[in-house]
């Protein structure tokens, strides 16, 4: 970009130094997206052949080769659909769930053609059912992990950030730091959108040639004109408009003529209802006849160690802002069970008995859920479910933010986005509540299976967490 004799300043090092590395050498955009593009390529190649080829070798001696062919027959279709699903578009840098999710679409539709296909031309006789199925459970797994792993360090990886947002300061408030990284570009008196000049605009699209996302923070009687400058520019381009943050808006509708905010979203509609329906209860169903002898196993710990009974039954604020009664196994003596939990869990609780402890620390107290998602009060992806009388610091939930009740206008989980990203155990500070609610209000926007899966998946590797006591 250019400098002070093109008309527009860049911000002080003061500035930079918050939301950039230290300067040093780095490759052109260009060649950041290329390495972005191949390594993508190389990691999905990898992780289908190889999927395949473990599976095949799984299910006979030299059944590599039978593998191989369907892995290699599933690729190239993978790989179309992936490009049309953005799977290796640059913005998936900053939003690694639509890098993956768009490879898991893009895998379920390469097998379900291949399925197609098999069936269409009467190859059954030479396909393994048991290789293919294997092949594509092993490969949504393994690309979820290897994706996830990949881009979150990819900047690392590649040596440098492909992907960038301008921020054009005219004005108004600088997004927050935790926004990601940006270039600050200060408007000065370089860019007057108000006055039409032909140079103005040639000095923007300098300023913008190598932008991908271009956010605008000006004040309220400028945006206007930022609109207008905006709108062929030929960049994505955003006005920050702070005062309807308290709206939550979750997007924008029309209603005749006139445009309206999206403040709240109704139900899924009956097919995505009925998806997610069938994901729990296929879950859930399978979960309790796999889990069936470690249900036993626990129930005869907890009744050796403590009298009392084997389930802890609490009543939870559900979907609808409707009451539940939610299944776990229990975790502490019977006289100090806490019932509308006021007070949260410490680390060296008395209350916890020693089985108890290793249920908490393994989460194992929260299987019997499992059965509250067969009877439709929870799902096996949700806002988790909190008592009535759960604090952050020394207020009640809902008196910490005015939001809290719109978690609910999804069935709760028995996992969740929250959780995955590390929120979870006691509540010793308002903001430990603020970072649930945030990604639970996430979470409604915007529903799709593949995030479910994504979700349960990534559980996995928080079931054991320095939050669990």
């Amino acid at each position: 970009m250019r400098g002070e004799a093109n008309g527009w300043s860049m911000p002080s090092a003061s500035l930079l130094a918050t939301r950039h590395p230290a300067t040093r050498w780095q490759p052109s955009r260009g060649v950041l997206r290329t390495r972005l593009l191949l390594y993508l390529l190389a990691l999905d190649v990898a992780a289908i052949i190889v999927s395949f080829l473990a599976a095949g070798g799984a299910y006979a001696p030299g059944g590599e080769e039978h593998g191989l062919v369907v892995g290699s027959a599933i690729l190239p279709i993978y790989l179309v659909s992936a490009l049309k699903n953005g799977a290796y578009s640059v913005s998936v840098i900053d939003n690694r769930s639509a890098g993956v999710g768009g490879a898991l679409r893009a895998m379920v539709f390469a097998a379900g053609t291949i399925l197609f296909l098999a069936f269409y031309l009467r190859a059954s006789a030479d396909f393994s059912r048991a290789v293919f199925a294997a092949g594509t459970i092993v490969t949504l797994a393994t690309l979820t992990i290897a994706r996830t792993l990949f881009l979150r360090h990819a900047r690392r990886i590649i040596g440098g950030n492909p992907y960038n947002v301008v921020v054009l300061s005219d004005g108004g408030a600088l997004p927050r730091t935790g926004a990601g990284e940006f270039s600050t570009v200060l408007a000065a008196s370089g860019f007057d959108p108000s006055g039409r000049d032909p140079m103005m605009y040639d000095r923007l699209a300098v300023a913008l040639q190598n932008a991908d996302r271009v956010v605008v923070a000006c004040a309220a009687e400028r945006r206007d004109a930022w609109v207008h400058a905006l709108q062929g520019a030929n960049v994505q381009g955003e006005i920050l408009i702070p005062e309807l943050a308290h709206l939550g808006p979750l997007g924008i509708a029309r209603f005749g003529d006139e445009r309206t905010f999206i403040v709240a979203e109704g139900p899924l509609g009956v097919g995505e209802r009925a998806m997610k329906r069938l994901f729990d209860v296929a879950v859930a169903a399978v979960a309790l006849v796999l889990l069936a002898p470690l249900f036993a196993v626990t129930a005869l710990a907890i009744r050796l160690e403590s009298a009392g009974p084997v389930f802890f039954v609490q009543r939870r604020i559900g979907q609808g802002n409707r009451m539940f009664h939610m299944l776990k196994f229990r975790s502490m003596r019977v006289e100090r069970c806490d019932g509308d939990g006021h007070t949260s869990a410490a680390r060296d609780d008395d209350r916890i008995t020693r089985v108890g402890r290793l249920l908490r620390r393994t989460s194992l107290d929260e299987l019997p859920q499992l059965v509250n998602v067969l009877a439709g009060t929870m799902s096996i992806v949700g806002p988790r479910p909190h008592a009535l009388g759960s604090r952050a610091g020394d207020q009640l939930f809902w008196e910490v933010d005015d939001r809290y009740w719109h978690r609910h206008a999804a069935k709760p989980g028995l996992t969740g986005l929250a959780q995955v990203r590390g929120y979870r155990g006691a509540t010793h500070h308002e903001s430990d509540l603020v970072n649930r609610l945030q990604c639970d209000l996430e979470y409604l926007h915007g529903w799709t299976i593949w995030r479910d899966m994504l979700i349960v998946i990534q559980t996995f590797r928080v079931l054991v967490h320095r939050n669990a006591f």
